[in-house]
């Protein structure tokens, strides 16, 4: 292939490659030379390339060959010279004339007229001379040539066109003569290839639009009989052009004779009711023939409706929409339209087609609601017409019958496109419900009184659709139905319509998140029981009354468990009442009734049946085994009555079958739905009926299933048309497949159908006809019960329907019904597909299901054997697919043997050129074969390889199934050969060029699919082998499909451009630019993401919507960081259209800057609409559903800079580095976006919105404005804030936006933006305003929504306060922890800033304060409710019956969840609240009930336990305490026990904080700790928490808990004490064995406190520090390095060790003795691990915490009884041992800090003397210590050690530290001496001088009078050497100035102390005295000088690092 890359064809490699490889290396060349041309110079090649190149054209190349080979011929001339082209167009018109015929030239010819087309597309007028010989040789070679042929020369005809435009109008007449008899060929692609043709003819031929319009129109709809879905697509879009060109010319010139869109209209309306039959007939031959209208010629006329008016565009549509929708109404009004019901319903669906077609797209949402203002005066207009009829007493005249009889069907068009549009529009459509002049409710409810049903049903359903757009009409509505149903009982169109308006709303509920109310429920009961009851009272509405009793309980039923529970005990009783209760009461029955007690009888049955059936479908939970038996009980009597219902049929009449079917139908249904085990009972006599039912023995005529496509698999789509299901025009060419009823559904073929869920990917839902639906209901029974079936009967059944069929055990119900239908089917060849398809499948399953290797082979070698003998199409089709299916079953394992011979003898049927039927199918089986088999068909991956570019490279174009099996087989091989593609072997790279050489022809091809399969074939290479895959030719040829008019095209491009943006979203988006800037596709601006972003208001189907939705979302992760203002701007674009939508003006606001960016904004709209008149489409402006979307980007974008840099949210960062762009740059942008979608119409939108203002608030709360410090960036935006929010507020705002606002309310609050007061009012009021309304109770506003959307709500109000009193109570506390400032306040501290601290200190709080006594309340009783919702279900019983404080009971469930959501912050605030008021307040019931309105005031004296009508008991203030904390702690641990992983870490830490506020009030200690059980399950609980929760916030706030819980045991146990100590004086001992573990020192665990405080910290411990675990450390793996702790694990582990320290206080003597080893043990190896030297002598919380602990712990006072002394002693000379030994220094490790260490031992023996005294080797470790640290070369350990010797040597013991003395004086002697040759160099080496000096005089001092002159004999010397004489004191540096200071006022202080020794020594050493003296007199020299300068020298001198902590 490699070589094929050269500019001239490389003939010697050609020669070389065998014959079969040719062509695809000539087709590789022409991919090459086409890529090349553009860009290289080949003037000197010229003439060879265009010898080589005419020369192919000879060679009879395939049709993607030619098509290349013409299109580079055409480049390169007009490229390069164009002196010969005039000879090749001479060659190529001699090939056309060639007189030669056979099949072997073909190709040639083809060819020829190929190059032909492009020569002239690329240079039109430069050929201008020779065109009319061209034309007319292509012209005369159309009449002889063969469909091929005739396509061909069609094709180049349209290029040539396209090529000259109007220079070729003398030509125009000849081509349209000889094109349009075409129009009607045999062949589909001809008549293609014709419409594409005129289609290019009529935009210069202006006769076409003008004098020959009717005529054109005329063959259009002769074209469209028989055709298939191409040719509808091609000549609707001619139709449509030319007659929008009639209306509207493109030529100014013709303007005079332009139609009038009443004739264009009336043109397109004979098509669409008499076909093309043509209307020059005489009317009587029209009535002979009577024939219905082609429905082909239909389905084609609808599509040219859409062209019409796509291409006069939206603009024309608004303007011409009143007079447009009446002509399309009165087609399905018109007699011919609607002969027979299924015509009319066909009809009524192309009608509803072209509406949702144009309305839907076309118009911008202000538009739609135009539109739908004139579909609503439509309605009305007929709906008066009727009524006229209704009320003309002589009804006799046929006309007013067969008016109302048309009207219906204008009826149901039009309530369906309102409906559709309503519900499209959502929110935004409240204006429509709002205006009064529309009356659009008034309108759709007068049409629930039409004479006929479906404009009832239909009305019904658009009612539902307003509904579940704006649900605040639900109730009203549903109350306005009930009050006319009752008030107009008497009439049967009002008991009928105003039932099914019932029905569809109580459908439409569950889309309505927010419900309606319970009470509801009860009302449609009685109205139903009313129904049912007054059945009987009058005959002529008995069959009304009935139906719609049912038909409103089974809607009932879908408002679910909840609802249904409180009814089902009734409902099951008239269940129980419908059926006969015996065989007997049967009898009687038949003998008794009429034909019309029959009727009334069945109809009831069915619709009790039908009630069942959705009972069971939507309340399972209901389900129990007792309900099923009762069930049973009418299931089983309606199963009997089946069996009889043939005799009365017989005596009453055929009318009755009806019924009867539809009582059967509903029978199977519910069947189908309950366990097949409950009616064993019964299968034999109704298998007997299923099988009477779909072998269709009772019923002759013939009756389709609509089951058989979709049990066929998916994959088969190809072979059985089935993708038009994927197309745009699905809904209308379902009417077109044969044997399926699909496209005749309709609404009243099943009312019951009003209520129930639609499927998916259905507008409005349309079950099909009666007889249908019951044989696909016995179907899927069937197969549902026949798998239980015994098998000796299974045999029987099968028997019994196949008669000696050779299939022995079918499984599938649905394959058996094929069989059976095959004799009666009047449509045999299409049939046919379907029939193999179905037959396939059913030897694949069986072979699944037997999965015996005998079975597969029998099967395969049969299939084998006919394709070997067979030569007839169908037997060869149908085989080789059940070889297809047998490999998809049964896998490549299980089929692996006969692999080899099913690929060799597909392979030879794929080549069999005449018959393109076989071909498609033995490929499509062979594509099946390479997917199951996977791996195992590597083996045959090259032929199968080679075979598919053959043919691609010859099979001519229109077989275009042939083309859509190669695609696939190409995607299969792919796939099979997987990853390996990435390879560079050779046998690799060949396969991969061919396969991209097979992908580079499909994407070629002009058929949609099959562009569509080799986008996914591309799709799949780019996943196995990126490199290769070439993105800048794929993303452009990509992004031109986004807007092709085929779904599957775009489905297929935008997947692809998914999987690209995964991985290379940047260079995605590049390559769609360069394509914008090239060919200006789009606007240059919006690039790629724009392009999505409008295709969202386009798209409708589903799976394409998500598609883009993640396609952008790649795009923006891994793009918008870098390119946030381009991704900013989009969004605002879009968000824009909500701010031109909004009629309202935004609220309030900051007045004059709003108003101006309003202007700023007008004046853009203003601009930007101007600029869009002059395009043809005007793009529609985004929908809500885009904006939505579009607000979920901006929060997207939010989050990802958050991950992205810090600088996004730092102003001054941000303004340094002005060259990147950051977010906060973009603020105010943000800002207005979330204020536009906070204040839109449509409420998603709004939340949408608002979530973004939390987000916004959230992040940007703490950035600071570098310009005025002191203040925040937000502070600028408060108006926009309370703007925003204000509207959330009002009254008709549904909740769920309430309570989201409620949640921005608190956050913008609480972030402490707004400083002053005033500022903050406005939004506090909002919450002021909502709490008045929660206080105001139930019953106060018109419920609109269900009761717990008032739950959300309140709870919301109160969560949001909540949040607002914490910040307010920190903002409180930390006020007064910090010391007040004294803000200055001068003149310019008026202006609005300048003060940075005018906030006082408890300012939120002022305003929290006066809600305070009513919030308390309300959260304690939100609390309480919370409390009784979370017990389990087996205390159900202890729930109040009326509910709590803010629920119903009966909306139970879903109040769960909205408690679930705020119970953690009020939890949080009442503790701050019971802690603040220290537990005082007292609520007396009678403030309670005053706080809570009536209707809740039974509820609030129930939780009080009391009854109603008792005067209240008050409970005394320690029991109400009491229950409050019993509340709070039961709610935490209850939580706590299992946090579910999803709730948020927010929950954990504020119920983690509230718990540690709890236990600060005194109250809640005593509480705690009186009952030790409950401190012992908190600790337990918050261990479990530790072993899930990793955060190490969650953990340092479970410590804090612990160490509450310690600290109130701690007290309580002090208190105890002291209260014995009072009582018993005498019994010195008792109070001591006070404490956990007695006498016996024993604790138990589950008990004590203190063993479940150790477990939890051990815990945490080890968690931080794994090697404390003496199993890790033991391992030989954990050697390893010790990591060093963070900041925040230093802290937790200093936390726990405190708290371990403080847990021996808690036990008693014998109890410590207990503890103390192990805490101990901990305490030192913490003290061991993180005594760690650090640069700046800092030293770490655990090391302070535990030095803390040693204290504390040695100098407990409980412990020194008499029993536990011994053990004491050794515990501590243990401890003290151990210490020693961790400090003895080591090489590995980090060094140790001695200070710590030290001041360890200094602390044992301070604290610990009497034990220590006297153990030799204790002794001797410690001295060793002290010497290593005098002798350290660190003064730092210098100064610290004679800190602590100091502390040591003054010990009151001499005992212990007289050993001391004697051995480490005299070191620090002789150090201090040395002093003098070594003066420090900096303070901290003068400190160690200074320390040590100290502690030789405590020395001096400890001694005893007559040792005095020795003692002094060594300090007074020394201190003399380090004083200065007066040379060197000038020059000294300024440390050893200030040690000679210090040494003389120390001299001067010791000579008055000790006068006599003092004399002594300096008269033994003269020399002394003279250095004191000249010292002494310099200093006073120098004191006179400076009189006041001398500070004193130690103050001075010593550093100021400290131990934080005094030890001592």
């Amino acid at each position: 292939m490699e070589l094929a890359h050269s500019l001239l064809l490389n003939e010697e490699a050609l020669a070389q490659i065998t014959e079969a490889k040719r062509p695809v290396f000539i087709f590789e060349w022409l991919r090459f030379l086409d890529k090349v041309l553009v860009a290289t110079d080949v003037k000197e090649k010229q003439k060879k390339l265009v010898e080589q190149l005419t020369g192919l054209i000879s060679s009879s190349p395939g049709p993607p060959t030619r098509k290349l080979l013409a299109k580079n011929l055409a480049a390169l001339y007009s490229i390069g010279d164009t002196f010969t082209v005039f000879q090749t167009l001479d060659k190529c018109n001699d090939i056309i004339k060639s007189k030669d015929d056979t099949a072997a030239y073909l190709p040639t010819k083809l060819a020829a007229v190929a190059c032909v087309g492009a020569f002239y597309e690329k240079m039109g007028r430069m050929l201008g001379s020779s065109f009319p010989e061209t034309v007319n040789n292509l012209l005369k070679s159309l009449k002889s040539a063969e469909s091929q042929g005739r396509s061909e020369i069609l094709m180049s005809l349209q290029k040539v066109l396209s090529g000259l435009g109007g220079a070729a109008a003398s030509c125009h007449r000849d081509i349209y003569k000889n094109a349009r008899s075409l129009l009607t060929d045999r062949s589909m692609a001809v008549r293609c290839a014709v419409a594409k043709c005129l289609l290019e003819l009529q935009n210069e031929a202006v006769f076409m639009w003008t004098a020959e319009l009717e005529n054109v129109a005329t063959l259009c709809f002769k074209a469209l009989e028989n055709s298939n879905y191409g040719v509808r697509v091609a000549v609707s879009k001619l139709l449509g052009t030319v007659m929008a060109t009639a209306l509207i010319p493109k030529q100014a010139t013709a303007a005079s004779s332009r139609a009038t869109l009443e004739e264009v209209l009336e043109l397109m309306a004979t098509g669409f009711l008499r076909g093309g039959s043509g209307f020059l007939k005489s009317g009587g031959e029209m009535l002979k023939v009577g024939g219905s209208v082609n429905r082909e010629v239909r389905v084609g006329v609808t599509q040219a409706y859409v062209v019409f008016v796509t291409t006069l565009g939206g603009q024309w549509l608004e303007r011409n929409f009143a007079t447009f929708l009446s002509h399309v109404l009165d087609l399905v009004s018109h007699p011919r339209a609607t002969q027979t019901h299924v015509e009319a319903v066909y009809s009524r669906r192309c009608v509803s087609f072209i509406l949702r077609a144009t309305v839907g797209s076309l118009l911008g949402e202000k538009a739609q609601i135009a539109a739908a203002k004139d579909i609503c005066q439509a309605i009305g207009k007929q709906m008066k017409a009727v009524e006229a009829v209704v009320n003309d007493a002589n009804s006799e005249n046929k006309a007013g019958a067969a008016d109302i009889a048309a009207s219906q069907h204008v009826m149901v068009c039009a309530l369906q496109e309102l409906g559709s549009l309503v519900q499209s529009l959502n929110a935004t459509a409240s204006p429509l419900i709002q205006e009064p002049s529309i009356g659009l409710l008034e309108t759709v409810t007068s049409v629930l009184l039409h004479p006929s049903m479906a404009a009832r049903l239909a009305a019904a359903w658009c009612l539902r659709c307003v509904a579940v757009a704006l649900p605040f009409q639900l109730t009203p509505f549903l109350d306005r139905c009930a009050e006319r149903l009752n008030n107009l009982k008497t009439s049967p169109e009002a008991v009928s319509g105003y039932s099914f308006a019932m029905a569809a709303l109580l459908g439409g509920v569950h889309q309505c998140p927010l419900g309606i109310p319970h009470a509801k429920g009860k009302m449609v009961v009685s109205i139903a029981e009313d129904l049912l009851r007054t059945a009987a009272q009058n005959s002529r509405l008995s069959l009304q009354r009935t139906q719609a009793g049912w038909l409103l309980l089974g809607a009932l039923m879908t408002l679910g468990p909840s609802v249904v529970r409180y009814h089902l005990p009734k409902m099951l009783l008239l269940w129980r009442n419908v059926f006969p209760r015996s065989l007997k009461e049967l009898e009687a029955e038949k003998a008794r009734g009429d034909s019309f007690t029959w009727q009334v009888t069945l109809e009831g049955r069915a619709g009790a049946l039908c009630a069942m059936r959705s009972f069971v479908a939507h309340c399972p939970e209901l389900l129990t085994e007792d309900v099923i038996r009762k069930l049973m009980t009418p299931i089983e009597c309606a199963m009997t009555m089946m069996s009889h219902i043939p005799s009365v049929i017989k005596a009453h009449g055929a009318h009755l079958k009806a019924s009867a079917a539809m009582v059967r139908l509903r029978l199977y249904d519910i069947l189908a739905l309950l366990p097949p085990k409950t009616y064993e009972g019964s299968f034999n006599a109704l298998l007997r009926e299923l099988v009477a039912e779909f072998t269709l023995t009772d019923n002759s005529a013939n009756t389709t299933t609509s089951l058989l496509r979709s049990l066929c698999h998916y994959d088969d789509s190809v072979l059985l048309g089935s993708w038009l299901q994927e197309t745009d025009h699905k809904s209308i060419e379902d009417q077109l497949q044969p044997n399926s009823a699909s496209g005749s559904g309709a609404l009243e073929h099943d009312p019951s159908s009003i209520y129930l869920r639609i499927p998916a990917g259905e507008a409005v839902p349309g079950p099909l006809p009666l007889g249908v639906s019951v044989i696909d209901a016995s179907v899927a029974l069937f197969g549902v019960v026949f798998p239980h079936v015994s098998y000796k009967h299974r045999s029987v059944y099968i028997y019994v329907q196949f008669q000696n069929s050779m299939r022995s055990l079918l499984f599938v119900a649905m394959e058996r019904s094929v069989m059976l239908f095959f004799p009666s089917s009047t449509d045999l060849e299409c049939f046919f597909h379907l029939f193999i398809c179905a037959a396939g499948e059913a030897l694949g399953r069986m072979a699944q299901v037997v999965g015996e290797a005998t079975f597969i082979a029998r099967m395969a070698q049969y299939s084998f054997d006919k394709l070997k003998s067979a030569r007839d199409v169908v037997s060869r089709t149908g085989h080789s697919l059940a070889l297809g299916c047998l490999h998809r079953y049964v896998g490549g394992i299980g089929s692996g043997q006969h692999l080899k011979t099913s690929v060799s003898i597909l392979l030879a049927l794929a080549q069999d050129g005449t018959s393109p039927e076989v071909q498609t199918w033995s490929l499509h089986s062979l594509a099946l074969i390479v997917d199951s088999s996977g791996p195992m068909y590597r083996g045959y991956v090259e032929p199968t390889l080679s075979l598919v570019l053959t043919l691609l490279l010859t099979v001519p174009p229109s077989h275009t199934e042939v083309h859509q099996c190669l695609g696939r087989c190409l995607g299969a091989i792919i796939t099979t050969v997987g990853p390996e593609l990435q390879g560079n072997g050779a046998t690799i790279s060949t396969i991969r060029s061919s396969c991209l050489v097979g992908c580079a022809i499909t994407q070629d091809h002009s058929d949609s699919l099959v562009q569509a399969a080799a986008i996914s074939c591309l799709q799949q290479l780019h996943m196995f082998a990126p490199r290769h895959v070439n993105l800048s030719s794929l993303v452009p040829s990509l992004c031109v499909h986004l807007c092709s008019s085929h779904l599957l095209l775009r489905r297929a491009a935008v997947a692809c451009l998914r999987q690209l943006a995964q991985r290379e979203a940047a260079e995605v988006c590049e390559y769609a630019m360069s394509l914008a800037k090239n060919e200006l596709v789009r606007d240059e601006m919006t690039g790629l993401e724009g392009v999505l972003f409008g295709m969202l208001d386009r798209e409708t189907d589903r799976k394409l919507c998500s598609d883009i939705h993640d396609t952008l979302g790649h795009m923006l992760s891994s793009l918008a960081v870098e390119n946030l203002s381009h991704w900013l701007m989009l969004c605002k674009d879009v968000l824009a259209a909500s701010s031109d939508m909004s009629t309202t003006a935004p609220l309030g606001g900051g007045k004059d800057e709003e108003s101006e960016k309003k202007d700023e904004m007008d004046d853009d709209t203003m601009f930007t609409t101007l600029g869009e008149e002059d395009k043809t489409k005007p793009s529609v402006a985004p929908r809500w559903a885009t904006r939505v979307f579009a607000a979920d980007c901006l929060c997207r974008v939010i989050i990802l800079c958050e991950n992205a840099n810090k600088a996004h949210f730092d102003l001054a960062l941000a303004q340094e580095r002005r060259s990147d762009d950051f977010l906060v740059l973009h603020l105010s942008d943000l800002i207005r976006m979330a204020f536009m979608a906070a204040t839109d119409h449509s409420n998603q939108l709004r939340m949408a919105g608002l979530q973004a203002l939390e987000d916004i608030i959230k992040k940007f709360a703490s950035v600071p404005e570098p310009e005025f410090p002191g203040h925040v960036i937000l502070e600028q935006y408060q108006a926009n804030v309370g703007a925003a929010l204000r509207p959330a507020f009002s009254q008709d705002t549904p909740s769920d936006i309430t309570a989201k606002a409620c949640q921005v309310c608190s956050a913008w609050i609480g972030s402490g933006v707004v400083s002053d007061l005033n500022d903050l009012r406005r939004v506090h009021n909002l919450l002021v305003s909502s709490l008045d309304k929660v206080q105001a109770g139930k019953g106060s506003s018109s419920q609109l929504y269900r009761e717990s959307a008032t739950t959300m709500e309140k709870l919301a109000v109160l969560k949001a306060w909540a949040e607002v009193y914490i910040v307010a109570m920190k903002i409180k506390k930390e006020a007064e922890t910090k010391p007040k400032c004294v803000s200055k306040s001068t003149e310019e501290d008026e202006d609005d800033f300048g003060t940075v601290d005018e906030l006082p200190p408890d300012s939120l709080i002022t305003l929290v304060q006066p809600e305070l006594p009513a919030l308390s309340r309300l959260w304690l009783a939100a609390l309480k409710d919370y409390a009784l919702l979370t017990l389990p279900a087996e205390f159900a019983t202890q729930l109040p019956p009326d509910g709590g404080a803010f629920y119903t009971p009966e909306t139970i469930d879903t109040a769960r969840l909205h408690y679930r959501n705020s119970w953690a912050p009020i939890l949080h605030a009442v503790a701050l609240w019971l802690n603040s008021t220290g537990f005082n307040a007292s609520e007396s019931v009678e403030e309670t009930a005053a706080a809570i309105p009536n209707s809740q005031k039974r509820a609030t004296s129930i939780m009080l336990n009391q009854t109603p009508g008792t005067p209240p008991t008050t409970k005394s203030l320690p029991e109400m305490n009491r229950d409050r904390m019993h509340l709070i702690l039961g709610v935490s641990i209850q939580f706590l026990c299992s946090p579910r992983p999803e709730e948020p870490v927010e929950h954990v830490t504020s119920c983690l904080q509230a718990l540690h506020t709890l236990l600060d009030s005194p109250c809640a200690r005593i509480h705690i700790a009186e009952d030790q059980l409950l401190g012992v399950e908190l600790l337990s609980v918050l261990h479990r928490l530790l072993l899930t929760w990793d955060p190490p916030s969650v953990q340092l706030l479970v410590t804090g808990v612990v160490q509450q819980i310690v600290r109130a045991a701690q007290d309580y146990l002090q208190e105890k004490r002291n209260t014995l100590n009072e009582d018993d004086i005498e019994e010195k001992e008792n109070p001591l064995v006070l404490g956990e573990g007695g006498e016996s020192g024993g604790l138990v665990p589950g008990k004590s406190l203190v063993f479940a405080a150790m477990e939890l910290l051990m815990f945490i411990l080890v968690r931080h520090m794994p090697h404390l675990n003496s199993k890790v450390s033991d391992s030989p793996s954990h050697i390893a390095a010790k990591s060093h702790l963070s900041e925040e694990s230093a802290r937790l582990v200093a936390a726990t060790v405190t708290i371990l320290s403080d847990l021996p206080s808690l036990c008693s003597p014998a109890g410590c003795m207990t503890v103390l080893p192990t805490i101990l043990f901990l305490i030192t190896r913490v003290l061991k691990e993180t005594a760690v030297k650090s640069a700046d002598n800092q030293v770490p919380p655990p090391v302070s915490a535990a030095l803390q602990g040693i204290k504390a712990i040695v100098t407990l006072p409980t412990v020194k009884t008499d029993e536990t002394q011994k053990q004491w002693a050794s515990l501590i000379r243990s401890t003290l041992a151990s210490v020693l030994e961790y400090s003895q220094p080591e090489t590995s490790k980090p060094v140790l800090d001695e200070v710590s260490i030290l001041t360890a031992i200094a602390l044992f023996l301070w604290s610990a003397s009497t034990e220590i005294i006297g153990v030799q080797s204790l002794q001797n470790g410690c001295i060793n210590r002290f010497k290593n640290a005098l002798n350290s070369s660190d003064p730092w350990v210098q100064a610290k050690c004679y800190q602590l010797l100091l502390s040591v040597f003054q010990h009151t013991n001499r005992a212990l530290s007289t050993p001391y003395i004697h051995s480490l004086a005299p070191i620090m002697v002789e150090k201090l001496k040395a002093v003098e040759r070594n003066r420090p160099n900096n303070n901290l080496e003068l400190l160690a001088v200074q320390e040590g000096i100290k502690v030789l005089e405590t020395l001096v001092a400890l001694g005893e009078e007559q040792n005095r002159v020795q003692l002094l004999a060594l300090l007074v010397p020394t201190l003399i050497s380090y004083l200065l004489n007066e040379n060197a004191f000038a020059s000294a540096s300024t440390v050893s100035k200030d040690l000679h200071e210090f040494a003389l006022q120390n001299l001067m202080h010791i000579g008055p102390l000790y006068p006599h020794a003092f004399k002594t020594v300096m008269g033994a050493a003269p020399e002394l005295k003279t250095r004191l003296e000249t010292a002494v007199r310099a200093s006073q020299a120098s004191k006179a000088k400076a009189a006041a300068r001398q500070p004193p020298p130690t103050v001075h001198s010593t550093p100021t690092i400290k131990l934080k902590t005094s030890f001592f």
